[in-house]
């Protein structure tokens, strides 16, 4: 039971990151301290009723917050959360789409994405602070997802697509994001840096960690399966980490349903088997770069 309350407390709070309102503007409408809502969340006995009412509040479904069905997010803060708390214990993670995977990016990566959320909060006039503080929010949770990944070093498979490849290499990384060329050249090279580390990391085929190269067209969708010793979770997510969160929209879908997680396994699977992967796909990587660096 304390493990069930536990997993509800992770959900609130993904949930309150979700709904933007403030820990004490929560706990005000609950008619409880900011310390209890805090409790709850670290994972403190809630009454049934306590719940319901967190739900109305937050405008989910008392299902929802108990971790029965489906989770949705549309927010990108909400999202990021909930898959750190599932990442803490997941012992493999399967990532499908997309040109990186987050998780093995280098400090650069972090310090280039935090001076294009800068550089984007000052062009927000009146918006400024707020985009700041959005900014600033996700960041640390991102980096605690990194932090997390070093300590524990859950196995990794990653697919990325060629097509997605050539346009981080074109663009830099936070391509949807207006930026001084000074930040844009940035942005690039950090790129390009984190294109030749995966490809090094392909060649080096370190334990736990694979990478394979999809050559055929994109998938419609970048999905997760995130695997724990007592629990596999599904994550559908429409959310770049390198876009500015006050700039993206989309739904997030998070679920346990056997029968989602079997479908999105077989592609996954059937991915695989035609991806390029160890020193093959190293050199197609380094290919791609060096068509790449010329025009940068």
């Amino acid at each position: 039971m304390s493990m069930r309350f536990t997993e509800i407390g992770q959900q609130l709070r993904a949930y309150r990151l979700e709904s933007g309102l403030r820990a004490e503007e929560i706990a005000a409408r609950l008619g409880v301290s900011r310390a209890a809502l805090y409790r709850y969340e670290k994972g403190e006995v809630i009454k049934l009723d306590t719940i319901k009412r967190l739900a109305e509040l937050l405008k989910i479904s008392p299902l929802s917050l108990l971790g029965i069905g489906v989770e949705y997010y549309n927010r990108p803060i909400g999202y990021f959360e909930r898959v750190r708390q599932i990442e803490e214990t997941a012992d493999q993670i399967l990532q499908m789409f997309g040109a990186i995977s987050y998780l093995t990016t280098s400090d650069a990566y972090d310090a280039a994405l935090a001076e294009a959320f800068d550089e984007a909060a000052d062009q927000a006039g009146g918006e400024r602070l707020a985009m700041r503080s959005m900014a600033e929010q996700v960041l640390g949770i991102l980096t605690a997802r990194k932090r997390m990944y070093a300590s524990r070093r859950p196995g990794i498979i990653c697919m990325v697509s060629i097509s997605s490849v050539q346009r981080l290499l074109e663009t830099g990384i936070a391509d949807g994001i207006a930026v001084s060329e000074r930040v844009r050249r940035i942005c690039r090279d950090v790129a390009v840096t984190e294109i030749e580390n995966m490809a090094t990391l392909m060649e080096a085929e370190p334990m736990g960690l694979q990478f394979g190269l999809l050559t055929n067209a994109e998938p419609s969708s970048a999905f997760k399966i995130l695997r724990a010793r007592d629990r596999v979770s599904l994550a559908i997510n429409p959310f770049r980490p390198d876009t500015h969160p006050s700039a993206q929209t989309g739904v997030a879908m998070i679920t346990g349903a056997d029968e989602a997680i079997a479908a999105h396994q077989r592609v996954a699977e059937a991915s695989w088997r035609e991806a390029i992967k160890g020193p093959a796909g190293a050199a197609r990587l380094r290919q791609l770069v060096n068509m790449a660096v010329p025009a940068l």
